[in-house]
This record gives C-alpha cells, structure tokens and sequence, in this order.
C-alpha cells in the first residue's frame, strides 16, 4: 500500500521526528494508528453504552404515568 501525506501531515511528522521522540515516519504512524483503533473502540463503546441508558430510560417512561410539562419543569427547578 502506498500513501500520499499532505504538506502539514509530513511537516507534523518531521516534527516528531526532529523532537527524537520517534525513531521513524514508519514507528510514529504505527502509534497514530494504534491510538485511532482505540479511539474507535472507544467511541464504539460510548455509543453502546448510551443506548442502554436510553433503552433504560424508555422503559421507564413506559412504567412512569405522564405529567404535563409545567410540573415537569417545576420538580426540576425543585431539585436543583
């Protein structure tokens, strides 16, 4: 596989590799990819878990009787 860098991407990595903290353009893109996997399951992760918050929250909504929304904004004002 081949890639072309943009102007700013290959400076960036220059850079890096100026600092010394990277041995290689190969070593600091193996890192970049590393860290975009785990952002990925990360964020795959995020989005599971806030769709069992909201499964849970329909659930209970569906349990809860409805109340009109001057109540509903007074018990919040309550609360906080």
């Amino acid at each position: 596989m081949s890639i072309s860098l943009t102007p700013d991407q290959e400076g960036f990595i220059q850079t890096k590799l100026q600092s010394g903290k990277y041995r290689s353009a190969e070593e600091a893109l193996e890192i970049a990819l590393r860290l975009l996997d785990e952002y990925d399951r990360a964020n795959t992760e995020w989005v599971e878990d806030l769709q069992e918050k909201i499964d849970a929250a329909i659930l209970a909504s569906d349990k809860t009787p409805p109340i009109d929304g001057e109540t509903f904004v007074n018990q919040v004002i309550k609360r906080f």
